[in-house]
């Protein structure tokens, strides 16, 4: 037998894709599972982008791009970047990527060497500890707990610094909590940041377009931080292109052209349609997005009241995103039929085994209290779904 990396063995497999595989098989077994494991949107890509993909392939842009992506791309990604967020990235700061998760590697892999610390707040999305990892990177996990909304305050983040901190990763609006940074929040945070000019920040704001408060904050939009944060965007999320694969990075020069570098050593550019099709999303007033919003706040309503009304299940509101991250710990040392739930990995296989609903367990994400709830679903399956599980935690006892 081949011996595989030590590399790859020291590397879980991404719990959200596994829970994912895992519902699929049951499915292709007869067993009717409601899977609310992925953070996909259940829309489909707007006809005018498709148009855009079309008129591409009409066009025989199917050739090699630059390693960052088509100019008139990344063209498009500064004026977002200057329209949505009031922060100046010029063409030659971007890097077009396939999907916002190579982008955050990318970074990464361009600025972490051997035993530097990341901070790295908790809950957090489920690839930055792998990625950290690969690269040979210390996780510096900092817990935010369900009292404080899932997020950390400067204090902490300032406790967290030491000698051998890197870089930090955080995303807001947060995936796996749906926690929104005020510009107050985030300003605390940057007051703590210019502090430590070695350190880089990777703000991943993928669901930016998702958030249900007044307005997205970017941390970037702080001049006294602004050549240490590196923000991560993309199309996946706010214009349903999952399958698109397109992410990039506004950041300083410097890091720009490391990440191009990484870029062309691994994957070269993303596919030259999607690229294509990025413009027409970028190009289009995010005002055309309001109705998807509006659906997921009123799924993140139905959600919510749903579990109010099962007794132990602890929530906050979240205010971005597609997720409910509720604190479930307390059927935690009930059974049902003799299976004892000592967590949420336990908790979230009974559910998927009682319930036929497929869930994340908050381990994955850091906050093993917790388990993670995927809205992106019609609110028919999200009344069912949440029907099935509070039968099922009724049981345990």
């Amino acid at each position: 037998m081949i011996e595989l990396s030590n590399r790859l063995n020291a590397m879980e497999e991404s719990a959200t894709i596994a829970m994912s595989r895992k519902s699929r098989e049951l499915k292709a077994a007869g067993k009717d599972i409601i899977s609310l494991s992925l953070g996909e949107p259940d829309f489909n890509t707007p006809e005018f982008i498709k148009d855009a993909a079309k008129d591409a392939m009409d066009n025989n842009f199917t050739k090699y791009t630059p390693v960052p992506g088509y100019e008139d791309l990344r063209e498009a990604i500064s004026l977002k970047f200057k329209r949505d967020n009031d922060l100046n990235y010029s063409p030659d700061q971007i890097v077009a990527s396939t999907g916002a998760k190579q982008s955050i590697a990318n970074v990464v892999l361009s600025i972490v060497n051997k035993g530097d610390e990341v901070i790295i707040p908790a809950p957090f999305w489920v690839s930055y500890i792998e990625i950290v990892k690969v690269s040979e990177g210390t996780p510096v996990i900092v817990n935010a707990g369900i009292e404080n909304d899932f997020k950390i305050t400067a204090e902490q983040l300032e406790e967290a610094i030491t000698p051998k901190t890197k870089m930090m990763i955080f995303s807001t609006p947060c995936n796996p909590t749906g926690s929104v940074y005020s510009q107050e929040e985030l300003r605390s945070l940057a007051d703590v940041i210019k502090k430590y000019p070695q350190l880089v920040v990777i703000s991943d704001e993928i669901y930016e377009h998702i958030n249900f408060t007044s307005k997205h904050s970017s941390l970037a939009q702080f001049e006294d931080v602004y050549e240490q944060v590196v923000t991560i965007n993309g199309v996946s999320k706010a214009w349903a292109m999952t399958g698109w694969r397109l992410g990039y990075i506004g950041a300083s020069k410097q890091i720009a052209n490391a990440c191009s570098k990484v870029q062309g050593q691994f994957t070269s550019a993303p596919s030259s349609i999607s690229q294509k099709a990025t413009i027409a999303a970028l190009k289009a007033d995010p005002a055309g997005l309001k109705d998807m919003i509006t659906a997921f706040e009123s799924r993140r309503k139905l959600v919510l009241s749903a579990l109010s009304e099962i007794e132990g299940v602890i929530t906050n509101v979240p205010e971005g995103a597609f997720y409910v991250f509720p604190d479930v710990s307390a059927f935690f040392g009930k059974a049902y039929n003799g299976k004892v739930i000592h967590g949420s990995n336990e908790l979230a296989m009974y559910l998927l085994d009682e319930a036929n609903v497929a869930l994340v367990t908050g381990e994955a994400f850091g906050d093993p209290k917790c388990i993670r709830i995927s809205y992106a679903a019609s609110e028919e399956t999200l009344t069912e779904a949440m029907r099935r599980v509070k039968v099922a935690l009724e049981k345990l006892s």
